[in-house]
């Protein structure tokens, strides 16, 4: 499975726009190439898909241990190489100890990296930073460079110095101002919001093909020591069910894994669109809101009368839903002064910092939807707004720091909440709750 990491040296270095443009060039070489994200992040994983048309996945050891980290990435490697983005700087991770860093993430899949350095500012100390990051941690697989927004004549200059601090030069991406891909509070602006996407990507693997050293990198890859896991399951027959599933610009934020766990357990995926259609889908056993931004759409939800009706419907049956973060404010009573579905008794408002933002580890305080009480699993908060009633059904570990708060309303029929659930980190919630899908629908 040949698979290269691009790492960087600190968030904002370029590593995403420079993933973008390898991308872009493998595909225009008409190779078949699969994206992973180190971490997280549910942004860049969904543009990589709906802007490249890549397989894109997510590799977080926080989320999964090394042998699930494996198997995530053993089923959706691509059949001629797999390009792993990293996140934040290489060895950030959670506290001083680093954990779940990318540079866990290369150690797990014994993957060689390159890494993304913004030379802005720099000469000989380029050198210096290259040294640092290689001998930083024993192994720290650290073979290659890509140096960004660096200008032509000065790459020979640079490469010399990356060859003697012992890493190998894979060229450079000089500065486009124009190609810039926009970002927003939670990540970059997603892929639909762009009219010019596809032009932009289309240049941006152009400067890549002319640029770096795709042919080195592709022997580098090929370097990758076999990798052997169990692969995920399947499920070959007939669905059993169908859960419809929030997809639109409001609606957007879902690991893709969620959802194919949800397949391999028998559910058939039906999607829709809470601004644009009126009602949900018919014959579901379950319901999926997953996040987004629907604040920035609260207007238009909340004329959509039909479908506030239609899921405050759906719920008040008692058919087995889970909210997620945007999902969960659109529930509420009202979202930025407009009325919404109404199953939450509150309002969500706008606040000017991220709330509980990290890790963390939710644990059961009664049995409810997806499990039974005492029962754990790995999650992450990332959201400016909050709620007047986050709900006490979990309690949540911070991970970054030693602090404990209630969060979540659930019910045997609802799991409505900030944290965004990574269900491979524990598939037995999502067992459970295929399983009261499954109870609904007879």
């Amino acid at each position: 499975m040949d698979r290269l990491l691009l790492a960087g040296t600190n968030s904002g270095c370029g590593k995403t726009t420079i993933t973008v443009a390898l991308l872009a060039a493998l595909k225009a070489r008409g190779l078949d190439v699969a994206s992973f994200k180190c971490g997280p992040d549910y942004i860049d994983p969904m543009f990589h898909r709906e802007a490249l048309g890549v397989s894109a996945h997510n590799l977080d050891p926080f989320f999964c241990g090394e042998e699930m980290l494996k198997r995530i990435f053993v089923s959706h490697a691509g059949k001629d190489v797999s390009v792993i983005e990293g996140v934040m700087g290489y060895y950030d991770g959670i506290g001083s100890s680093g954990k779940a860093s990318t540079y866990d993430v290369a150690c797990m899949t014994d993957t060689p990296v390159v890494l993304v350095v913004n030379v802005k500012g720099m000469s000989n100390s380029v050198g210096a930073l290259l040294q640092g990051f290689s001998h930083y941690r024993e192994n720290s697989r650290i073979v290659g460079v890509i140096f960004n927004g660096l200008h032509e004549k000065q790459y020979p200059m640079m490469a010399d110095i990356a060859r003697a601090a012992g890493v190998e030069p894979y060229g450079f991406m000089p500065r486009k101002e124009d190609l810039s891909i926009d970002s927003r509070h939670l990540g970059l602006v997603t892929a639909g919001e762009i009219a010019d996407i596809q032009e932009k990507i289309k240049a941006l693997g152009k400067l890549a093909e002319a640029h770096i050293d795709i042919d080195g990198l592709l022997a580098l890859a090929k370097t990758a020591s076999a990798l052997e896991a169990d692969r995920l399951p399947i499920w070959d027959g007939e669905p059993r069910v169908r859960i419809a599933v929030s997809r639109d610009i409001a609606f957007c934020f879902l690991y893709r894994e969620n959802t194919e766990l949800l397949e391999s357990l028998g559910c058939e995926i039906v999607y829709f669109s809470p601004l644009g259609d009126e009602t949900l889908p018919e014959n579901i056993s379950g319901l999926y809101l997953c996040g987004g931004y629907p604040e920035l759409y609260a207007e238009e939800l909340s004329t959509n009368t039909s479908m506030l009706q239609s899921i405050k419907e759906c719920i008040d049956a008692g058919v087995p839903t889970i909210a997620e973060c945007g999902g969960f404010i659109y529930l509420h009573d009202e979202l930025a002064g407009y009325p919404m579905v109404g199953i939450i008794d509150a309002h969500a408002f706008e606040t000017k910092r991220l709330q509980h933002f990290g890790y963390v580890t939710l644990t059961a305080q009664v049995d409810n939807l997806l499990c039974e009480k005492g029962d754990s699993i790995c999650a992450h908060e990332f959201h400016y707004w909050n709620s007047a009633d986050c709900g006490e059904s979990f309690t949540a570990h911070l991970a970054r720091r030693d602090e404990d708060y209630l969060c979540i309303h659930a019910t045997q029929s609802m799991y409505a909440g900030f944290p965004h659930l990574y269900l491979l980190a524990n598939p037995v919630f999502a067992e459970t709750y295929v399983g009261k899908v499954v109870g609904y629908a007879r």
